[in-house]
């Protein structure tokens, strides 16, 4: 398939700048196959479920990953901006610089503000030691560990996603707004932003509706933002992701497959790493590795009945999953449908619940 089949016309007013409040107030749009579309609230979600099913959330924490800093070669200082990427070792990440056309292999990086520097959390320092394609650069840290994460948690800002941060900065209130309630493990520099609609009282509802809840780990990395640049698709590749599936859950989810249950997964991420973690017989296997599953139309799914996400960005790789998994007229016809309603996209934006499209 090509780009192209992917576009279609946003209204720049349809991406939010901030989420609904309270969090489960915002809108949901059910997508079933050979149903009309409905017009739904997120806190109609357990009337839309049935017990024995399970809803699986990816409970990784966003970290403040976005730094400001001073390249420093000799006497030539430039500033410079990263948004950490993926960690490698406990010094070491990978990061998007702008601008990565003025730094080399072996340029010092000082982040933070030089004024204050008296302690040593203060000295947010690093070392190019790679670079790679469209600006992606190697930063071993001076800092290494906890050490380096109370420093990064210090200095850095909320990754806010380009097209919310090209409109407004970040503040205090992203610190909450960007976080799931339930997030636990450090580590992603984007946020599973369908899960951004739960609170405790949803959760007390699904619970007493008989809807079990099953939790896996996948750090979103930066690359979640980074357009399709080849209109063929074949030739566009994924950005790895580290997520775990224990082996607790993939027996959960197994005996609840079993029993009849229907696997929903909230948001793109935690159905990225189910379907990574799923073998070809659809047994939900332990899964601790990095993914690039890139999923488009044809795709076979294995282990995903439903699917909770947000409104997606024309010709994004999240757009084709959602083609994918419901059928590409069908979200054509529900995306019209969304603008049309005034539904909120993205990030920030409203949500829906779709129903995998049959074979």
């Amino acid at each position: 398939m090509k780009l192209a089949d992917f576009d279609f016309d946003l209204p720049e007013d349809c991406i939010a700048l901030r989420p609904a409040s309270p969090r489960d107030a915002a809108r949901l749009l059910l997508v079933a196959p050979g149903q009309p579309f409905r017009d739904l609230s997120v806190r109609n979600l357990p009337d839309l479920l049935r017990a024995g099913d399970v809803l699986v959330l990816n409970d990784t924490r966003v970290i403040p990953a976005r730094l400001k800093g001073v390249r420093h070669r000799g006497d030539n200082r430039v500033q410079v901006e990263a948004t950490l990427h993926r960690r490698t070792a406990a010094h070491v990440w990978t990061a998007f610089m702008r601008p990565g056309k003025r730094l080399a292999v072996g340029d010092r990086v000082a982040f933070g503000e030089a004024a204050d520097r008296a302690c040593l959390l203060g000295a947010l320092d690093a070392t190019v030691t790679a670079k790679g394609q469209g600006g992606e650069v190697t930063l071993a840290f001076d800092l290494s560990g906890p050490d380096l994460d109370a420093a990064i948690a210090e200095r850095g800002a909320m990754p806010l996603p380009p097209y919310i941060a090209a409109k407004r900065g970040e503040d205090a209130r992203d610190r909450a707004d960007y976080q799931t309630v339930y997030a636990e493990e450090d580590g992603s520099v984007a946020a599973p932003t369908a899960g951004l609609h739960f609170t405790p009282e949803l959760f007390q509802r699904l619970a007493q509706a008989g809807v079990a809840t099953a939790f896996v780990t996948l750090h979103v990395g930066a690359g979640t933002f980074l357009p399709v640049k080849t209109e063929n698709l074949s030739e566009h590749r994924m950005h790895a992701e580290w997520g775990e599936v224990d082996a607790a859950t993939a027996e959960r989810l197994n005996t609840a497959r079993a029993a009849g249950g229907r696997i929903v997964c909230v948001g793109t991420t935690s159905l990225r790493l189910l379907e990574s973690a799923t073998g070809e017989d659809g047994v939900i296997r332990p899964f601790m590795d990095e993914t690039a599953i890139f999923i488009t139309p044809g795709y076979r799914f294995r282990a995903a009945d439903g699917l909770m996400t947000n409104f997606h960005l024309p010709k994004s790789t999240l757009f084709m999953l959602v083609s994918a998994f419901a059928g590409l007229q069908t979200m054509r016809e529900a995306y019209a449908h969304a603008i049309h309603g005034g539904y909120r996209f993205y990030s920030y934006g409203d949500t829906s619940l779709l129903w995998r499209a049959q074979a």
